[in-house]
């Protein structure tokens, strides 16, 4: 069955839906996302972008303001002197980037609202159902229809529950604290993170004087609503660091916990799953909202192609074949960082070290570790990613892309499909010719004769 025209509903402004919102508008698709927050926020969680998903955003136009307002980290440390090397990945930024996600949200939203996505704040939505036509959303004091719906509304997803699907998993870590602090005595290193068995501390900048902390006691487990004090965050801090780092004056303090879980499946009819929705992983590695914006990035064209009736059949279901193994591989990766990082004996944590050292020196080990943990070694099995290739012009490839279209790198001439194709002849013509898609994944190689069309 094929759409020739349709609206898309996403549920959930965060970096997910407003990537996705933007892709869509930009695209020509009408999009409403509804959000149950009434304003913005900017007590967020998430604080690292990586390599691919500022990619990603360059893609959009937006890398370059987002780095600028950033910090730079060329050396992820991951427990004590066991450090991956970033600046070598293979990327226009070898690096993981420390700004925090409002900063990321804010320049998502106002690209979505430039290309004409509508957002509606303070509507909760209560429950869908859907038909061979269409899907139908209740909110409290409205009832709308959209012909798909993505819900990225988060770990108590309401598009999730409404589906009936599972969200199998566990929590790996309970009460985790959060604080935006001032510190007297910053940390040299731009992220400031280390654990000793019994505790883990991250100290964090937001780039205006004050440092978000997050922090984890074994010796005291409680509940998400028991109050934090300074003293408390002050000493678990000093324990894993050695300082407080002049830790004083707090305008924020909660606790939350860490779940892994994943859904059994990212789509079921016209209704869709994306971000923390369909996976949360644990804070290691900094992957939820980098896997989130990843999601969105692939899902965006190919709801575009299938509204605008261009899509081919099954299209849509390569987002689920494409995605799930890939939150499946993040699952595996921090959870594997957070439990290394949690060892509690000293011998263990040796072991640890070593064997953590001597692998990482490995270069074919230290390329798949960096690969996996910045999101450039992820790719598809029949879409590998592209990387930013040098065009004939000056231009380069993720500056072509920001068109939205698929672009078609050739030496030779072609002019069909203008609508959905732009053709960039490459900087150094080998005579083979890459289809590149929007989301920067391969398409297609060969000979022009021999190009499929789209």
């Amino acid at each position: 069955m094929r759409w020739q025209t349709g609206n898309v509903a996403i549920i959930g402004a965060g970096p997910t839906g407003l990537l996705l919102a933007g892709d869509l508008a930009q695209a020509g698709v009408p999009v409403t996302v509804y959000e149950r927050r009434t304003e913005t926020s900017n007590l967020t969680r998430a604080f690292g972008v990586h390599a691919r998903t500022l990619e990603i955003l360059d893609a959009r136009g937006l890398a370059e303001e987002i780095v600028q307002g950033g910090a730079r980290v060329g050396s992820l440390r991951l427990f004590d002197r066991v450090r991956l090397d970033l600046s070598r990945l293979p990327s226009r930024f070898p690096f993981l980037l420390i700004t925090p996600q409002y900063r990321v949200e804010r320049a998502l939203e106002e690209r979505a609202v430039k290309h004409g996505a509508t957002i509606v704040r303070g509507a909760r939505l209560t429950g869908l159902r859907q038909d061979a036509d269409r899907v139908t959303l209740d909110f409290p004091d409205r009832t709308q229809t959209a012909s798909f719906v993505v819900g990225t509304d988060g770990v108590h997803s309401a598009v999730r529950r409404s589906l009936g699907l599972p969200f199998p998993g566990k929590a790996v870590l309970t009460s985790i604290m959060l604080a935006d602090v001032r510190l007297t005595d910053p940390p040299e290193d731009v992220l400031a993170v280390n654990a000793v068995g019994d505790a883990f501390a991250m100290v964090a900048p937001f780039g205006d004087g004050w440092f978000r902390v997050f922090a984890w006691d074994r010796r005291h487990q409680v509940g998400d609503d028991t109050p934090i004090s300074i003293d408390e965050l002050r000493e678990v801090t000093r324990r894993v660091h050695g300082t407080d780092f002049g830790l004083s004056e707090a305008r924020w303090l909660s606790r939350f916990h860490s779940d892994e879980r994943q859904a059994p499946h990212y789509r079921v009819g016209r209704v869709f799953l994306a971000g923390d929705a369909a996976h949360v992983h644990s804070p290691a590695g900094g992957q939820g909202m980098n896997t989130g914006l990843q999601d969105a990035a692939n899902l965006s064209w190919k709801l575009a192609a299938t509204v605008q009736g261009w899509g081919p059949e099954g299209l849509l279901d390569t987002y689920e074949k494409e995605r799930h193994p890939v939150g499946k591989l993040v699952l595996r990766s921090s959870g594997a960082l957070i439990r290394m990082a949690m060892l509690r004996s000293r011998p263990a944590r040796l072991a640890r070290n070593t064997l953590g050292s001597a692998l990482l020196s490995l270069p074919a080990v230290a390329r798949r570790a960096t690969g996996v943990i910045s999101g450039i070694g992820i790719g598809y099995p029949e879409a590998p990613r592209v990387p930013d290739i040098p065009l004939h012009d000056g231009e380069r490839l993720y500056e072509a892309l920001r068109e939205g279209k698929h672009v078609l790198v050739t030496g030779g001439s072609y002019r069909a499909y203008a609508d959905r194709l732009r053709v960039a002849a490459p900087q150094q013509d080998s005579g083979v010719a890459l289809l590149v898609r929007p989301d920067g994944h391969l398409a297609w190689k060969g000979p022009l004769s021999g190009f499929p069309g789209l």
